[in-house]
């Protein structure tokens, strides 16, 4: 028997980003799954994939060198809240400023971060060129979508109120420059 979702007609009004942060928090997701508010939901979805380890931990190398004083690289799952859009991210690769670290609570202000990295899956890719690219795009200086399927690699930069207003994509293999707050150009031989 198949399971369908039935909608419940007894809330008097939707949950709050609060409800849904806080519903978050409590899931017991299963070893390797993470959770994040995508399009004012709850989704669930698998870390990232073993042919991801190596670019990630490429990135994360050459990234560590060039962080901005005070950033810490990390790919530990952290999700990160951003509150005006409603919406909150466990990204795959990122660089914040360590004093986000400092506070109570499970989730990280999303103002903290100078890069975000996203490592596409066909069940992420979408959210990733989208949903995620509008939320970074208003707020965060550098957005990398390692794009696995395609074997290509975009940087947005460049963040204002209406979205990024810089791009440059390379094949892997070829040499990304990264802007400021890094100004420096990634390996991308995975």
């Amino acid at each position: 028997m198949t399971e369908r979702a039935t909608p419940i007609d007894t809330l008097s009004a939707p949950p709050t980003f609060e409800d849904l942060l806080r519903t978050v928090e409590e899931l017991n997701t299963p070893d390797g799954f993470k959770a994040e508010l995508i399009r004012g939901k709850i989704v669930v979805s698998p870390w990232s994939k073993l042919r991801d380890v190596r670019p990630m931990r490429a990135l994360r190398r050459q990234l560590e060198a060039k962080a901005p004083a005070g950033h810490i690289v990390e790919t530990s799952p952290v999700l990160f809240q951003f509150p005006e859009a409603g919406r909150a991210y466990g990204p795959d690769l990122f660089v914040a400023d360590e004093s986000a670290f400092d506070a109570d609570g499970r989730h990280a202000d999303g103002t903290a971060l100078s890069l975000v990295a996203e490592f596409t899956s066909v069940s992420t890719k979408d959210a990733d060129w989208n949903e995620k690219l509008d939320v970074y795009g208003r707020l965060v200086p550098v957005y990398l979508v390692v794009d696995m399927q395609d074997a290509e690699i975009t940087c947005f930069h460049d963040p204002s109120p209406h979205g990024y207003r810089s791009r440059t994509t390379v094949s892997f293999g070829e040499a990304l420059h990264v802007p400021a707050p890094f100004d420096c150009a990634l390996d991308t031989t995975f």
